[in-house]
């Protein structure tokens, strides 16, 4: 079966209220794969895209530590827009999903995990050879 952005999720990470201020915690039992690769998007300028791919196996998990940005999902047919701003709430992409990400706030800082190390050869740039691929 093809991805559908209707398996998209959005989980919660586990929060620890403290009066000195929050901890979050992200382990093994919060996402559903394992984590091998961590980066982050930050000082992206006002108006900036970021994204505008697929994954043909890679999984990732967005995070909104600072700030806010808005993810655009394409499954092929279906469109979604998703804010992120809690750092205590993830976004779960799963492979087959098209992604653009926009709109982000000053001081928008994006985690990214990701499920595999880079390889160039497991995105799709290209929106129609994405079609191609998912259909």
């Amino acid at each position: 079966m093809k991805a559908q952005i209707k398996d998209l999720k959005t989980l919660n990470i586990p929060k620890i209220t403290d009066p000195r201020g929050n901890l979050a915690v992200i382990e093994k039992e919060v996402i559903p794969f394992k984590m091998e690769r961590v980066y982050y998007l930050f000082d992206v300028p006002s108006g900036s895209n970021r994204g505008g791919h697929a994954h043909k196996e890679l999984s990732q998990f967005l995070i909104a530590l600072s700030g806010s940005f808005d993810v655009i999902v394409k499954d092929g047919k279906n469109e979604s827009r998703i804010t992120l701003n809690n750092p205590s709430k993830g976004l779960l992409i799963t492979p087959g999903i098209w992604r653009e990400l926009e709109n982000f706030s000053s001081g928008a800082v994006c985690l990214v995990v990701a499920s595999d190390v880079y390889k160039a050869d497991d995105y799709i740039e290209d929106f129609q050879e994405y079609l191609d691929y998912n259909f």
